[in-house]
């Protein structure tokens, strides 16, 4: 599969990029400083702007999928903006470009604790990533009005930590899966793990679904 993985640096990109990479996949890596990336076998990388959707689409002509771990700048005062459209420019892109598989990373905030009640809402939620968890929810709500494209939202479950990569876990729809009386945890390598499968397999297409142990 030649896939376009979009922030393929950070905290969860880097690893879906590895994770790719030892399944014998392609991965064309749009990043914002290149330099960061060491070549390998079946890596192309990409300098660019996840907002630009001319030259995001002209990336990722001809490929089979998009994944997007995009973070926008985070902790500034223009993060909802800037996520909000680099989401809007990403589904321009692979419209244009006659793409339409794109897996999208998103957070916990928007799953559900209870019937109506989204954990983004709750008081116990951490104040510092109210906006950052809100803005992501607008995302998803931007995919579910989203007919033409073969989409997929990942939330990982509330505790995403590094760890190991162990392949076993459970997945889940819109609800936060538990550990017991607490959230539930997954490990950013079996993030990874579960955004290849997904592409691979196509089993929530149209969907959100999330993950934990």
């Amino acid at each position: 599969m030649n896939i376009v993985l979009i922030g393929a640096t950070g905290f969860v990109g880097s690893k879906v990029l590895a994770e790719a990479l030892s399944r014998g996949h392609q991965v064309t890596a749009v990043v914002r400083d290149a330099s960061k990336l060491q070549a390998q076998d079946g890596l192309t990388t990409v300098a660019g702007d996840a907002a630009d959707a001319d030259k995001l689409a002209a990336v990722t002509k001809g490929h089979d999928a998009i994944v997007s771990a995009y973070n926008g700048p985070r902790g500034t005062p223009e993060f909802a903006q800037r996520y909000i459209a680099g989401t809007r420019a990403v589904i321009a892109a692979a419209k244009q470009s006659g793409v339409s598989r794109v897996l999208w990373v998103g957070g916990a905030g928007s799953l559900f604790v209870a019937p109506g009640v989204q954990l983004v809402d709750t008081p116990q939620f951490p104040e510092e990533y109210r906006v950052e968890a809100r803005t992501a929810r607008d995302a998803l709500n931007i995919f579910r009005d989203e007919t033409q494209l073969a989409w997929s939202f990942v939330s990982p479950a509330p505790l995403l930590v590094p760890g190991q990569r162990t392949g076993s876990f459970r997945l889940g729809g819109d609800q936060v899966l538990m550990d017991g009386d607490k959230p539930g945890s997954i490990s950013v390598d079996d993030l990874a793990v579960a955004i290849v499968d997904e592409l691979e397999k196509s089993a929530h297409v149209r969907q959100r679904f999330t993950l934990a142990y």
